[in-house]
């Protein structure tokens, strides 16, 4: 049958085959959940045994479901392919055959019952572990004790280990370059993906004091520190408010007893929950599963066991419950609510009608509710960065004033909140304790802008640096979360004009200020900002436009250099109803 590649995974096939026309080496192809990697890997295996007949290739990842769903694809797209199943889980163990689709815990000790392989492709290959004495390792070994010129390719969606080292980096590296990569912000520019979108958690967890073990929190200890009645309560009530338009929903929790706990609340409730672990038996998880995917089950509790090998399109809101270091878990956990509902009946053609068809769809965006602090930690899932490895995990003793959020590009101690170089007002740190106040990072920096409504505005001195003229800080309080601004009425061009249009709109009186000291004396002029649009840029949010509000009664009647010179607002709290894009 004629196979229709998407433009991308046609590149990363191509890819692979010129790095192996150039190098002999193992090739590493980084693919956003969502973005069909079970078809680059299929159209690759077809392409290679066409091309050498005698070529065998076996496909190895860790979990039934996965290798189930790569041998289907395979089949799809080539119903006579000379392709068999090796897995225990799935009843079948075809050692002969010139394809192979194996699970790693039946086949780690079958290398000599297999035979000569050419090609091993390891699915979700960021799970090799560095140690040379585990399954994988011990495998490729004796694959290669057999055929000294094995070549291996790595597909995965997290190109990096648990500790954050890449893949391709390390003296211990066992793929020698990533030679493709298409991110989850590329597939939703094209409209390939779903967008995340990141609304305030009032509800945090404390994760200090919790020791670590391997590059992530100790189980034990985590599940303790989090696993409690009081915060349950919170965080189930906080998901059935702000979930209360969407039909899927996916948590993720901090172990089995979490899992379990949280799915007794959202019973008690009247949700309709089910919880699958690894002990969960295998007929019971398929049923829960089937029964999620079809809509009979509103919410399903995990402890991290469907990060990968579990599709269903219909997640449409994520809570992140379970705290982790690892970079790779939060992208994977992100990724089980990209899968794209388009509306039946639209043209998908262009990028621009898919993302119509998105956002006309049952299903425009999938929801993050983030209590773990995840987005804070790692960034927005499309500009995740991971770090080198180093001796001991932690945090490092200082920290960078953001040029992007108003700041000067000091290094200053971690235990710092303001700048002594510009008086840049730092978040709080992510180990701090419980709080009741908001997590609000975007989630991912391509999103479309939002209208956010808006409790009160405060305007700052901010003093210019290395010469340039000094500006307006303004800070909007949107429910809890402050986001900020610079207006710059003593500026030129641009940045002038738009402090014109902001002073314009909120109906203040001509000729407009020209100085920051005239901007906070005439400030009672100004309407409130009842609502201000606003859109991710990398880790922090900016505001596009503004919509003016009721006449301000209580403006100062001076400003002074680091404390508010305006508190307005229209008193009301923020609207946490999903605004869809």
């Amino acid at each position: 049958m004629t196979l229709q590649l998407r433009e991308y995974q046609q590149d990363a096939e191509d890819a692979v085959f010129d790095y192996w026309t150039r190098e002999p080496g193992n090739p590493l192809v980084d693919l956003a959940t969502g973005c069909g990697k079970s078809l680059v890997m299929s159209s690759l295996i077809r392409r290679l045994v066409q091309g050498w007949p005698d070529m065998r290739i076996m496909v190895v990842t860790h979990v039934a479901e996965l290798i189930e769903q790569n041998y289907l694809e395979l089949m799809g797209i080539w119903p006579f392919a000379p392709a068999g199943i090796y897995s225990a889980g799935l009843g079948r163990k075809d050692a002969r055959s010139q394809i192979i689709f194996a699970g790693i815990q039946t086949v780690h000790n079958k290398a000599a019952t297999i035979g000569h392989i050419d090609v091993l492709m390891v699915d979700e290959c960021h799970l090799i572990p560095t140690n040379s004495n585990t399954m994988y390792r011990k495998f490729i070994d004796a694959l290669r004790a057999v055929n000294p010129d094995l070549k291996i390719l790595g597909l995965t969606a997290t190109p990096y280990r648990l500790d954050s080292g890449r893949l391709d980096q390390g003296d211990d590296r066992l793929f020698d370059e990533v030679v493709y990569t298409y991110g989850v912000g590329d597939g939703i520019r094209d409209g390939y993906l779903t967008p995340l979108t990141s609304k305030p958690t009032t509800t945090e967890y404390d994760v200090k004091g919790v020791g670590r073990l391997g590059g992530d929190y100790k189980q034990n200890a985590l599940q303790a520190a989090i696993n409690t009645p009081e915060l349950n309560d919170a965080v189930v009530s906080e998901i059935i408010a702000k979930g209360a338009d969407r039909r899927s929903w996916l948590a993720f929790c901090a172990g089995v007893d979490a899992a379990i706990d949280m799915r007794d609340k959202f019973r008690s409730r009247g949700i309709t929950c089910e919880t699958v672990t690894g002990d969960t038996p295998k007929e019971e998880r398929r049923r829960i599963l089937e029964d999620f995917k079809s809509y009979k089950i509103q919410c399903v509790t995990n402890n991290s066991v469907l990060t990968t090998g579990f599709n269903h399109k219909g997640v449409d809101l994520i809570a992140f419950c379970r705290p982790t270091l690892s970079l790779a878990l939060y992208v994977q956990m992100a990724g089980r609510g990209t899968r794209v509902l388009y509306k039946k009946g639209m043209p998908l053609t262009t990028a621009d009608e898919r993302i119509a068809a998105i956002k006309a769809g049952p299903k425009p965006n999938c929801l993050v509710l983030d209590f773990a602090k995840l987005v804070d930690r790692h960034g927005p899932v499309d500009m995740v960065e991971p770090k080198s490895p180093s001796k001991g995990d932690g945090d490092p003793p200082i920290k960078i004033c953001p040029q992007d959020d108003g700041g000067c590009g000091e290094k200053v101690h971690i235990s710092l909140m303001k700048c002594p170089c510009c008086g840049y007002d730092f978040p709080p740190n992510e180990d701090e304790k419980l709080t009741r106040h908001a997590a609000d990072a975007p989630i991912v920096s391509v999103a479309d802008a939002e209208w956010r409504k808006v409790n009160s505005r405060s305007f700052y001195f901010h003093e210019g640096k290395a010469g340039k003229p000094d500006s307006v800080k303004c800070t909007y309080m949107a429910g809890l979360t402050p986001i900020n601004e610079w207006l710059c009425p003593a500026h030129e061009g641009f940045a002038r004009s738009k402090a014109d249009r902001f002073w314009s709109k909120h109906g203040g009186q001509r000729p407009f200020p020209r100085t920051v000291m005239e901007w906070l004396e005439r400030q009672s002029e100004l309407l409130t900002t009842a609502e201000i649009s606003v859109k991710p840029s990398g880790k922090y949010w900016e505001v596009k436009d503004h919509r003016a509000g009721a006449a301000n009664d209580n403006a100062p009647e001076a400003a002074n250099d680091n404390e508010p010179a305006y508190r307005g607002g229209i008193g009301h709290e923020m609207d946490e109803d999903y605004i869809p894009f």
